[in-house]
């Protein structure tokens, strides 16, 4: 199908050993400031003294990372007031933060996903609080506004907020993405500061933030409706009930879970999982949710452990082994409880919430890892800025962005709370994007564009967008997109085809953001990824599984 839509650049597409999960709902590393376009200079030099201790006549040490809260110098003429909300999940610790949001006369809500920013601004918009979206690909702008609910990665450390909130503050020990929400700890200069998560990042935040001057309470809260888990495994399909849902995390598994589930003409299924667009995420949500729909069971990933709100009765777990990119291996105890705490939804028509396995022998895991509380965090994630790296590279005028990535984190100096983010991706891009006469703030941006290097027609989509822009300026969709020719998928292989053109639709517009003048087509892209989204629908809905009978060979032309 996708030889139909994009045409190939001369270069090899990348074979990369692990996609990104959870980072294509949200991940959109090391942001430009939001008015910054390419070109623009930074001002590195009025900043340059908030980034190290060096200081007199010493000489700049631009790999000292030692003090990261002195890059947020607004945020460190407040003393906030800090207010970590943690507890299990479905424990109203959420709730209790936004209503101090949505009372406030000014705000900001920080969400680790692009469904919980929509939940957010609509919630407070029909509160009557204006509420702006601001997402990597959309920017709704209420008249009024003084509120934004965003995606953590484009949380504004610029301006002055009476109210914030960070949700999912967890997070800041991830791997990928820990360093955006370190950032936003460390730099929303806010009144007040509304944390919340699980209560396994307390100690870690209190050691964090012993250097702000900040005042920190925690309030703990407790799980509104019980969990109960099951001593019995569920076996078979049989006996799946209404309000189920079977985790999962292999989407070929999915679909066939999906198959069998329906063969036995008692259920149908919605179905969730990290690489279909959140509109459909959405949509399949509500048709699980509608109490008058057929869709009364849910076959899902751990795509469901956060960003939307499920009526689950039950959750049954395939499995609690999961592969995450470079291994298979046990699910961690805060994976089982995110995931097992989505049954039971306070509001829902269910009184309590239920979780069990598939099997008997994974059930001993389960209910050990449901009794165990998790372990502490111990380091959050960090990444130098624009800037810094800016000014390393003039100091190494020969260095490509590569090797400036490469040399700079290997020679980085971390205080004992923070690690370095892994920037894999990254690196893939740069090794392609320092062969184009780009200058380095170009370069940059595509290398942290949300691509997903583990895609090949995603990839190839990014390189050629890069090799477009270097060659003439401007990009216009139609280049390597045909519109007019996307149709219904029949197959598995064709359905991750149409999720792949549906990411490179999605990276149109977020560079359409950044670079508006050089990619034009912003609406076209949009009308066209709203188009592969109810595609996707209609196969889920109308087609359900279906054995594929042989991979599509891909067949890319360039048009010169």
């Amino acid at each position: 199908m996708a030889s139909s839509f994009l045409r190939r650049r001369a270069s090899a597409p990348f074979n990369a050993a692990a996609s990104r999960l959870l980072l294509q709902d949200a991940m959109e590393m090391l942001r430009l400031p939001l008015g910054m376009k390419v070109g623009q200079g930074s001002c590195s030099c009025s900043i340059l003294s908030h980034f190290s201790s060096s200081s007199g006549g010493s000489k700049f040490d631009f790999t000292d990372m030692t003090r990261p809260h002195t890059w947020y110098p607004i945020a460190r003429k407040k003393t906030r007031n800090v207010i970590l909300h943690v507890g299990p999940t479905n424990s109203g610790k959420t709730y209790h933060a936004l209503k101090r949001l949505e009372s406030s006369s000014t705000g900001i809500y920080c969400g680790p996903l692009r469904l919980l920013a929509w939940e957010v601004a609509k919630h407070l918009n029909g509160a009557n609080v204006p509420c702006d979206l601001v997402t990597g690909q959309e920017r709704e702008e209420i008249e009024g506004a003084k509120h934004k609910a965003v995606t953590v990665e484009m949380a504004d450390v610029t301006s002055d907020y009476q109210c914030a909130v960070i949700d999912e503050i967890q997070m800041l020990g991830c791997r990928t993405r820990g360093f955006s929400f370190t950032r936003a700890l460390l730099g929303l200069a806010s009144d007040e500061l509304h944390l919340c998560g699980d209560p396994a990042a307390v100690p870690l935040i209190q050691e964090i933030l012993k250097v702000t001057g900040d005042s920190v309470k925690v309030q703990y809260y407790d799980r509104l409706l019980p969990l109960v888990p099951l001593k019995v495994p569920l076996r078979s399909f049989s006996n799946m009930q209404k309000g189920d849902c079977i985790v999962s995390f292999s989407q070929r598994q999915i679909y066939r879970f999906k198959k069998q589930i329906e063969t036995g003409g008692n259920h149908l299924c919605s179905v969730i999982y990290g690489s279909l667009p959140p509109e459909t995420r959405t949509r399949q949500a509500t048709m699980f949710n509608d109490a008058t729909s057929e869709f009364d069971v849910l076959v899902a990933s751990d795509a469901i452990g956060m960003g939307l709100n499920l009526n689950i009765c039950r959750i049954i777990f395939s499995s609690l082994k999961k592969f995450d990119g470079i291994e298979m291996r046990d699910l961690t105890i805060p994976e089982i409880k995110q995931i097992a705490g989505r049954a039971g939804r306070y509001g829902s028509k269910y009184s309590f919430g239920e979780v069990t396995c598939m099997d008997s022998y994974d059930l001993p895991l389960l209910h050990s890892a449901l009794k165990s509380p998790s372990p502490d965090l111990e380091h959050a994630g960090l990444f130098p800025s624009y800037d810094l790296l800016l000014m390393y590279s003039r100091a190494n005028p020969d260095y490509g962005l590569y090797q400036i990535l490469e040399h700079f984190l290997e020679n980085a100096k971390l205080s004992a709370n923070y690690f370095i983010a892994d920037c894999q991706d990254m690196l893939k891009v740069a090794t392609v994007i320092d062969e184009l006469p780009l200058g380095l703030q170009e370069k940059y941006l595509f290398c942290i564009s949300p691509v997903d290097m583990g895609d090949g027609i995603s990839s190839q989509g990014l390189v050629q967008f890069a090799a477009n822009y270097a060659k003439k300026g401007v990009v216009r969709l139609r280049e390597i997109f045909t519109p007019g020719t996307l149709e219904v998928p029949k197959t598995q292989t064709a359905l991750k085809e149409l999720e792949s053109i549906h990411k490179v639709l999605e990276l149109y517009v977020w560079l359409s953001f950044r670079l508006d003048d050089s990619f034009p087509d912003r609406e076209l892209a949009a009308s066209q990824k709203s188009i592969c989204s109810m595609l996707i629908e209609e196969f889920l809905e109308r087609l359900g599984w279906q054995k594929p009978k042989g991979r599509v060979r891909l067949s890319f032309s360039h048009r010169k």
